[in-house]
């Protein structure tokens, strides 16, 4: 998971994520847009292994046209899923709210990192922790519409 939960049972917030992205998308991101006071979109890639849509929902924040995600999987030594798969295809599919669109990604370094990193932590304070908690560099991922 991408983002902090009540819980730290990985079942409990597998089960979460599932149901709030059944939520999000059944009612076009008005069930599920605002997730615990954060502004949350999902992202759908393709399993880079079995080939398979898979789906995350992750906080995001804008700048201008782009939209910004952190791939912090709450601070893991180990990258989400949804970032090694976008990685992998050079993009994917998102949706915030009701609006869907084919975005490509990179990610941001040098002093575009640092700005963004700020502007995300901002949203959501716990990416600061996050940071603490691993070795890995956590990714400060740019998507903009192709």
């Amino acid at each position: 998971m991408s983002d902090d939960n009540s819980t730290n049972n990985p079942e409990d917030i597998l089960g979460f994520m599932k149901d709030h992205i059944k939520r999000y998308l059944a009612s076009d991101g008005t069930d599920g847009h605002d997730m615990n006071g954060n502004p949350c979109l999902v992202i759908t890639t393709v399993g880079k292994k079995s080939g398979e849509p898979r789906q995350a929902a992750v906080i995001y924040g804008k700048e201008g046209d782009k939209v910004v995600v952190i791939a912090s999987k709450g601070g893991s030594d180990i990258a989400p899923s949804w970032y090694t798969n976008m990685a992998a295809l050079g993009g994917a599919i998102i949706q915030i709210g009701a609006d869907r669109m084919a975005v490509s990604m990179r990610v941001a370094d040098g002093e575009e990192r640092q700005r963004l990193w700020k502007m995300m932590a901002g949203i959501f304070p716990a990416y600061d922790e996050y940071q603490k908690k691993t070795s890995r560099v956590i990714p400060v991922v740019v998507l903009e519409k192709v």
